[in-house]
């Protein structure tokens, strides 16, 4: 039997400067990266190519171990606020799911050290390669005629079916497509202008102590109404 959550919603929250404090896969290449990823992160930021050719091969770029990359991944932070509102959620019984263009390991990784590694996961795989190359990309989550690694619309897709609403809490161009698919979204940085200019309901925040006092009010329904697209009036007959 499906179960649905009691309050209604589903939450997808975006990985890479959302929860974390810095975006991973480019922290790593800074570091590790091999000439060449500059290139690849050109014609992506152009349009010549999709995140998930970009990421394939910048990741064919990464020349660290596993014990190197392990420590490095030791040193990337979380916004603090984010277990507290894993833990809101919960209590809630409000279902929260992370849904990444990035790299799996790494989150799940990270997300350990706050014992939050149980989460639900849609994200690229991260997995050693073979030699000469030492580490390789595969992408589970993507969509036909999708460019993007982790295919967002169709994740949001699926967590609104059964009528459930759907919460995107996201901040960059891997979210503005899910964007336009949700019931509400609590957006940073670029995506605030994305969904500014589509019209799409949001509120902006600059982290989740914001989304802390956020949740009870989308949840109960208020925030929502405040948001609803204003109804024309109807004229009057003289």
């Amino acid at each position: 039997m499906e179960l649905h959550p009691v309050t209604g919603w589903t939450i997808l929250c975006d990985f890479d400067g959302t929860i974390s404090v810095e975006d991973v896969i480019d922290s790593l290449l800074d570091r590790f990266g091999r000439p060449g990823w500059e290139t690849l992160e050109q014609d992506w930021r152009a349009g010549r190519i999709g995140s998930r050719e970009c990421m394939t091969g910048q990741v064919s770029l990464l020349d660290m171990t596993q014990e190197e990359l392990d420590k490095h991944l030791s040193s990337l932070w979380i916004d603090h606020h984010f277990p507290e509102f894993v833990a809101m959620a919960r209590a809630a019984n409000t279902p929260i799911r992370v849904v990444s263009d990035g790299l799996d390991y790494a989150i799940r990784r990270i997300l350990g050290r706050y014992g939050l590694d149980d989460l639900p996961l849609a994200a690229n795989h991260l997995a050693p390669a073979t030699p000469p190359q030492k580490w390789q990309l595969t992408s589970p989550f993507q969509a036909e005629g999708c460019r993007s690694g982790t295919c967002k619309c169709a994740v949001a897709a699926q967590a609104s079916k059964g009528g459930t609403k759907t919460l995107l809490i996201g901040d960059g161009a891997s979210d503005f497509c899910a964007a336009d698919r949700v019931d509400f979204v609590f957006a940073k940085h670029r995506l605030i202008e994305h969904c500014r200019a589509a019209g799409i309901p949001y509120v902006p925040i600059t982290g989740f102590e914001d989304a802390l006092e956020l949740l009870p009010r989308l949840l109960d329904g208020s925030l929502l109404a405040e948001h609803a697209p204003a109804t024309p009036a109807l004229a009057v007959a003289s």
